[in-house]
């Protein structure tokens, strides 16, 4: 039998893999929401989901209590939403002032990326972004006024105005633009 096993006609019993069905509790990143009925590895689901209490069995008793988890998703989901439009209110307002050093022949030293601005943003307006909510195809390397796409939800987004100068610039007059 074992060496079968070796010679690969049979299959090892620990690549045998099963996976089991779990419903979430809570929101898991590259996972699921709560209420939601997802299929894992049977080692993923016994290690980690079901003794963290972040998930438990798919069993016919617990899957009549998704009603409730539901319910409760729905009012979570509702409650990020009206937070993101909030939070995408006072930020259409706002104008980030940032400075790039910029040498002699107008060259730019650096860019302003998106932590950047997520540091500016927290800076300013005390509003706690993460860089990977900024959507920056590459980052500003030239002096003037740009807008920033930022998705604070998947159904909200908004545009933010960057204003940079140079450290030199005076506030009302804005620096020449470097290639």
């Amino acid at each position: 039998m074992a060496a079968l096993q070796f010679l690969g006609i049979l299959p090892h019993p620990f690549n045998i893999m099963a996976n089991v069905q779990v419903i979430l509790k809570d929101k898991i990143a590259k996972l699921g929401s709560e209420a939601d009925i997802v299929s894992v590895k049977a080692g993923f689901a016994r290690n980690y989901l079901i003794p963290q209490g972040k998930a438990y069995e798919a069993t016919p008793g617990n899957l009549r209590q998704i009603k409730n988890l539901k319910a409760r998703r729905t009012e979570r989901e509702a409650a990020e939403k009206a937070e993101a439009q909030s939070t995408a209110d006072r930020l259409r307002k706002l104008t980030l002032r940032l400075e790039l050093s910029v040498g002699q022949g107008g060259k730019a030293f650096g860019a302003i990326t998106a932590a950047d601005l997520a540091t500016a943003i927290a800076g300013q307006v005390k509003i706690t972004v993460d860089r990977h909510q900024i959507e920056l195809e590459k980052p500003i390397k030239t002096t003037g006024k740009h807008e920033v796409t930022v998705r604070l939800h998947p159904e909200v987004e908004v545009q933010v105005k960057v204003s940079v100068s140079t450290p030199g610039a005076k506030e009302g007059a804005e620096a020449p633009s470097a290639e």
